[in-house]
């Protein structure tokens, strides 16, 4: 059988907001594309390009439709003096930072070409970090209850390294995960980071006690999304 077929873009350390817009055009084509295909079923149309973006993002605290507005710790003033900006955003999931050193994913995928399952798809991110940073020597975890992944997960230190919140609409999936590899974990003393008041957050990073080539990890997390998706890249 042939792998479904995905395409790769590296936009680098980029805006908040310029990647939103981006990644919500993209988006709004495959959903629209989705519904052409319901209303002219019998027509043949060209399956919709999946796409896997990795990317930085400089300081900025996103809230998801279900988080609350009081687990941001900072006023504007606040804000300004972090260097950070803040969205209230579309996805699911409470607030999170992101920031340089972090790897940020956003699979733009058409779950039709692979299961019709959300939980089944954040289970497998989830897996294709556990798995790169099994690489490292470092166990990660899911947490029952939460999603995302973990380090410790069933002890007292039981700490996050790696965020996720999902928007999916006619199946098609966007926003994703941040994956703290080297990231300055100080910009979360300033929220309640996914509305979780009692558990603490990590990094590669802090995990190992060293610097972490960047490049090297998001090499290997690209290669085992694949692996777990069962896609090859275009």
């Amino acid at each position: 059988m042939e792998l479904n077929r995905v395409q790769f873009e590296d936009w680098g350390l980029i805006d908040y907001q310029t990647a939103w817009d981006k990644q919500e055009a993209v988006f709004k084509v495959a959903v629209d594309q989705k519904l052409e295909q319901r209303n002219h079923a019998n027509q043949v149309f060209e399956p919709i390009q999946n796409r896997l973006i990795f990317c930085q993002h400089p300081p900025v605290y996103t809230l998801g439709k279900s988080g609350k507005m009081e687990n941001l710790l900072l006023d504007e003033a606040g804000l300004k003096t972090q260097g950070a900006s803040f969205f209230p955003i579309n996805r699911g999931g409470d607030i999170t930072f992101h920031g340089p050193g972090q790897l940020v994913g956003y699979p733009i995928f058409d779950l039709e070409q692979f299961f019709t399952d959300i939980h089944k798809y954040l289970r497998y991110l989830e897996e294709a970090i556990i798995t790169t940073l099994a690489h490292y020597g470092v166990k990660g975890e899911r947490f029952e209850g939460y999603t995302g992944v973990w380090i410790e997960a069933d002890k007292p230190s039981a700490r996050k390294i790696c965020a996720m919140g999902v928007r999916c609409s006619r199946w098609v999936t966007m926003h994703g995960f941040a994956f703290n590899i080297n990231t300055d974990l100080s910009y979360f003393n300033h929220i309640v980071p996914c509305g979780i008041d009692d558990k603490a957050v990590t990094s590669l990073e802090k995990e190992l006690n060293r610097k972490v080539d960047f490049e090297e990890v998001s090499a290997l997390l690209k290669k085992n999304i694949a692996a777990q998706f069962d896609f090859s890249f275009v």
